[in-house]
């Protein structure tokens, strides 16, 4: 374990104090300066904040009346409620601007492009008052190598748990976890997942829900598109990280009218939930919108969802090039 540097050890109790709000205007200035400029007492200071937030909520809970083990069971209830408060985070600097990652201890709760931003405070987590936040770049250090591989085309899967907390209601909590079962590579339509979660019609319901998708790239709503095949939006206004991301997985996208849209003629195609997939100008699919379709980039990502070439196309004989 590295000791602590001198100043660090000397400003810990009024580390201590700031963080539960007893210490004296000098000594909060002291922490204040000592924190800008030291990363680890800055996430200490974030981290004896949220346990003073833990502490006083136990405070001010009222425990059932002449019963122990009613007292001791509403006691846990409470505690694991406040501990999932606590949310650490990081920003990751990434090839498409400042990312901030936040878990709780349940899980991934938050992926939040900020841009040229490096601070909570362009975050809306600002904006949430039943949370605490902590910063700790280095308890966010593996999340941060395992999305920067993935963003370099190193890494196919982010394997994370996830806390969808920050959902919005149970329908976008439904849309989220379908999203997250369209596979590395492949593209399907808004119209494909309303009828997964049993709202066929419900299109734009769905890209609503995915707009304000709290944890884009880990739920990978850039691979919902149109059923014209437009890319159609992305996380409010970032069309352009939708491209990238697509590119990242070896989905092609040319110009459209006000957008994009991804190049079907390079991908192969499955229809529904069949178990083959064809080239693209089988049969009349070149007539078909993809409401119905999933296309996929390439060999391997078909091969990895282990379906079987169209006896008709051969897309085995005559792949895509």
């Amino acid at each position: 374990m590295t000791p602590k540097h001198p100043s660090c050890r000397a400003i810990e109790p009024d580390l201590v104090a700031t963080a539960t709000g007893e210490a004296g205007a000098a000594a909060v200035r002291r922490v204040d300066d000592h924190a800008r400029s030291c990363a680890p007492c800055r996430a200490e200071l974030g981290r004896y904040r949220a346990i003073d937030a833990i502490a006083r909520g136990l405070r001010d809970s009222t425990p059932p009346a002449g019963d122990v083990a009613a007292s001791r069971s509403a006691l846990q209830a409470r505690l694991a409620d406040l501990k999932s408060r606590v949310l650490t985070y990081g920003i990751v600097p990434s090839p498409l601007g400042n990312i901030l990652v936040a878990r709780s201890e349940l899980g991934v709760s938050l992926v939040e492009y900020l841009g040229e931003a490096t601070t909570l405070a362009a975050s809306r987590l600002r904006a949430l008052t039943d949370v605490e936040t902590v910063e700790s770049s280095t308890e966010i250090a593996r999340l941060r190598d395992e999305l920067l591989e993935f963003l370099a085309g190193r890494r196919q899967r982010l394997g994370w748990r996830l806390d969808l907390r920050l959902a919005g209601s149970e329908f976008r909590r439904a849309v989220l976890e379908a999203a997250v079962d369209v596979p590395y590579g492949a593209v399907t339509s808004y119209a494909t997942i309303a009828r997964r979660v049993g709202k066929p019609g419900a299109e734009r319901a769905v890209a609503q829900a995915l707009r304000w998708n709290p944890l884009p790239i880990v739920v990978p709503c850039h691979r919902i598109i149109g059923s014209s095949g437009k890319l159609t939006g992305y996380a409010g206004d970032k069309l352009g990280l939708k491209r990238q991301l697509l590119d990242v997985e070896g989905v092609r996208t040319q110009p459209a009218a006000r957008d994009f849209r991804v190049a079907r003629e390079t991908m192969y195609v499955r229809a529904g939930d069949d178990r083959a997939y064809c080239l693209p100008t089988c049969g009349d699919l070149p007539s078909h919108n993809l409401a119905n379709l999933t296309l996929i980039a390439s060999r391997a990502s078909v091969e990895a969802l282990g379906l079987e070439p169209c006896s008709d196309c051969r897309p085995d004989l005559h792949p895509l090039v």
